[in-house]
């Protein structure tokens, strides 16, 4: 009697394992793009595995890689990713879903975009026919940035509003010639930094060109890194996101990319105070 009872409950655990494991869900994600890519899905793996997928990354990620770098490496099947070929990469079994991306500088420039983003888009057809191609619409710099990107050639953008604007322009033009969907990250920093309460606004109390050793402005509710002290020399990037906007940015992706419902997310960084989580998610799920 023992015996059977046992074996009952070996059958009725290996029923539950067998259940579980075929409801998990396995996704292969494909980036073509560079350090802004991998800043908005830096936390897409801790959300994708919370929802119980099983989340593979591919990445052909090069810092201030444009579209048109991208382009021409895979025309000369250059092994310029960690010693492999765009194509080499793209034909690694099968992938569910790629994106690609401008780099910042230019991504408020539509005539940098073609015919390079086109030829990437036809190449990763070609090698993944069933995949679903995204477009990764990436961010504005920080409004106290000392310049911000291109919009007409050499002409650059006066601030973030207008660098915004041109961005999401020039994105949303490449979306619909080619048949992609837009990964709106650039529109939720843009909602938090138009926002009375969660904006960042600059110390104007702090003078950047004589600092004192160590010190910092007030920098709450920044997105972007900011200053920082690093073996005693005082560093500026408003371009990169920080641990808060690569958060927001990851749940861009993760509801973008995987359907994720983003108000039911219990994972944040614990540099991510919870209120700020909370307005992200809000912000992400009216997108």
């Amino acid at each position: 009697m023992l015996l059977r009872f046992k074996l009952g409950i070996i059958l009725l655990l290996s029923i539950c394992i067998s259940v579980q494991a075929q409801d998990a869900k396995k996704v292969r994600l494909f980036i073509i793009g560079n350090s802004f890519s991998q800043n908005a899905a830096a936390f897409l793996p801790q959300l994708a595995k919370e929802a119980g997928t099983e989340l593979e990354l591919g990445r052909a990620e090069l810092g201030g890689c444009s579209l048109e770098k991208h382009w021409k490496l895979a025309e000369a099947n250059e092994k310029a990713y960690k010693g492999k070929s765009l194509r080499e990469m793209l034909a690694d079994g099968r992938w569910d879903i790629v994106t690609i991306q401008q780099y910042s500088l230019l991504s408020g420039d539509p005539g940098t975009y073609e015919p390079y983003a086109a030829n990437i888009v036809k190449l990763i057809r070609s090698l993944q026919p069933e995949a679903k191609i995204f477009i990764h619409q990436i961010w504005a710099y920080r409004s106290d940035a000392k310049s911000f990107g291109r919009i007409n050639g050499e002409v650059r953008a006066k601030d973030a509003q207008e660098m915004h604007q041109h961005v999401r322009a020039a994105y949303h033009k490449a979306a619909a010639d080619l048949g992609l969907t837009i990964i709106p990250t650039g529109d939720a920093f843009r909602a938090m930094e138009t926002s009375k309460k969660w904006r960042y606004q600059k110390d104007a109390a702090f003078n950047p060109d004589a600092p004192q050793a160590g010190q910092l402005p007030e920098q709450t509710n920044s997105l972007h890194i900011g200053y920082t002290w690093k073996d005693g020399k005082l560093n500026f990037d408003a371009n990169h996101a920080n641990k808060a906007g690569c958060y927001l940015g990851s749940l861009v992706w993760y509801r973008t990319l995987l359907g994720g419902n983003v108000k039911k997310t219990g994972f944040k960084p614990d540099e991510v105070p919870a209120p700020m989580a909370k307005k992200f998610k809000k912000v992400v799920a009216g997108l």
